[in-house]
């Protein structure tokens, strides 16, 4: 056992501050609600029993744990796990449950690289240096992916009344 471990109720607050976020990122990868929420609690469970030492940032590890399981899954599945059309794995501010699927489904339109930058970028809080770091990559291949990432999703969530 690891010696330099977070304590439960470091844990617990970790949880309780990105627990739905990281769901919402393990769906963004292609698991369903279930899934992601099941590699999720695995990656709090490694740390509640201490079998990794205390991370140097949290959040990516986090992030990274989630990323790794969430891929480590698919593959065990050996296929690609479809993204339900109607199931809502992101929660959205407005209340619109229409706006929140449909950002889901312009989500799930982009390349998985963009797709990851974008949803690290906005709803993980994630510095572009921080993203890069996670990911093992430029920085600036970071912010292309980003920039073109919003720039397909504008594309696709423009409201079709404009004339």
């Amino acid at each position: 056992m690891v010696t330099n471990t977070l304590k439960a109720a470091e844990v617990k607050a970790l949880y309780e501050k990105y627990g739905s976020a990281l769901v919402a990122y393990a769906c963004c990868s292609g698991l369903d609600f279930a899934a992601a929420e099941d590699v999720v609690q695995q990656v709090f469970l490694k740390l509640l029993q201490g079998h990794v030492p205390v991370p140097q940032t949290p959040l990516a590890y986090l992030y990274r744990s989630v990323r790794n399981a969430s891929f480590n899954l698919r593959r065990n599945l050996q296929h690609e796990v479809e993204m339900p059309d109607s199931e809502t794995w992101l929660v959205g501010p407005s209340g619109h449950p229409e706006e929140v699927l449909a950002l889901q489904s312009a989500l799930r339109e982009l390349p998985e690289e963009q797709r990851e930058t974008v949803f690290l970028r906005i709803w993980g809080g994630m510095t572009l240096q921080e993203i890069a770091d996670m990911l093992d990559i430029p920085v600036s291949t970071a912010a292309s992916r980003y920039r073109y990432a919003l720039e397909k999703l504008r594309e696709r969530l423009q409201p079709a009344a404009e004339f």
